[in-house]
C-alpha cells in the first residue's frame, strides 16, 4: 500500500485523533505557532488541522480523501512533497508537520521545500524521545500508520536542511516526557530538544 493509499484509507481516523486528543493538539499547535508561517504552504497538509489556524495560504497532500476533509479556505493541491508544483520562492514559509517521517525521499522533500520557500518549519516526533520510542514500539506491534513511519532526530532534520543551504534559526518544543506541558518550550538547544515529544525546527536560507 502506498503512502497515499494509506492515508486515503485512514483519513477519518487521522482527523479524529485531533478531536479525541484536543489537549495534545492544542499544545502542538502552540509550538508550531511560535513561527510566523502566514501566507505559506503546508507540505503534507492532511485535513488542514495546522494550516488553517496558522494562516497558511496553500496546502499540498497526495491523499485526495484527506484534501476532501480539509477546509476550502486553503488553496489545496494534490501532489507529493518531493515534486512541488510551485515556482522557486513562491512562499515566505513552508510548514512540514510530522510529514517527513512518511516521505519516500525525505531529503528530496526538504530540498523542494527550500526551493519554494525562504524558511522551513519542520515539526517532528524525535526518534529518541519517550513519544518516539512509544510510537516505534507501536509500529513493531503492527500499528497501521506508525508502522509506515521512519522517525528522525532533531539533529538529522538540521542536517537535511544543511545539505540544501539551510541553517538552524530556532526551535520550539512541547510534550515533555509522557505528560503534556501546558505551554511550549521556546528555544531549547539540539540536545535538550530531543527529549520532547513534538519539536518544531525553523530553518532559513544561509546567505554569505
Amino acid at each position: 500500500m502506498s503512502t497515499r493509499d494509506l492515508f486515503d484509507a485512514y483519513a477519518d481516523r487521522y482527523d479524529l485523533w485531533y478531536v479525541k486528543h484536543a489537549d495534545l493538539y492544542a499544545s502542538e499547535l502552540r509550538a508550531a505557532s511560535a513561527f510566523d508561517c502566514r501566507g505559506g504552504v503546508e507540505i503534507g497538509v492532511g485535513t488542514g488541522r495546522f494550516a488553517l489556524p496558522l494562516g497558511l495560504r496553500a496546502g499540498v497532500d497526495p491523499s485526495i480523501v484527506m484534501l476532501r476533509l480539509a477546509p476550502k479556505d486553503i488553496d489545496l493541491v494534490a501532489a507529493v512533497g518531493e515534486r512541488l508544483p510551485f515556482r522557486a520562492g513562491a512562499f515566505p514559509c513552508a510548514l512540514i508537520v510530522v510529514t517527513l517521517c512518511f516521505a519516500d525521499d525525505p531529503a528530496r522533500l526538504v530540498e523542494e521545500a527550500a526551493r519554494v520557500a525562504g524558511r522551513i518549519v519542520v515539526c517532528v516526533v524525535p526518534r529518541n524521545s519517550p513519544w518516539g520510542i512509544r510510537y516505534t514500539r507501536e509500529a513493531v506491534e503492527g500499528h497501521p500508520i506508525y508502522s509506515r513511519a521512519r522517525f528522525y532526530t532533531v539533529s538529522e532534520v538540521v542536517e537535511f536542511g544543511a545539505r540544501f543551504g539551510m541553517r538552524l534559526r530556532r526551535i520550539s518544543a512541547t510534550l515533555d516526557g509522557d505528560a503534556e506541558r501546558e505551554y511550549p518550550v521556546d528555544g531549547p538547544d539540539l540536545s535538550t530538544a530531543e527529549r520532547y515529544g513534538f519539536v518544531c525546527i525553523e530553518l532559513e536560507k544561509a546567505y554569505d
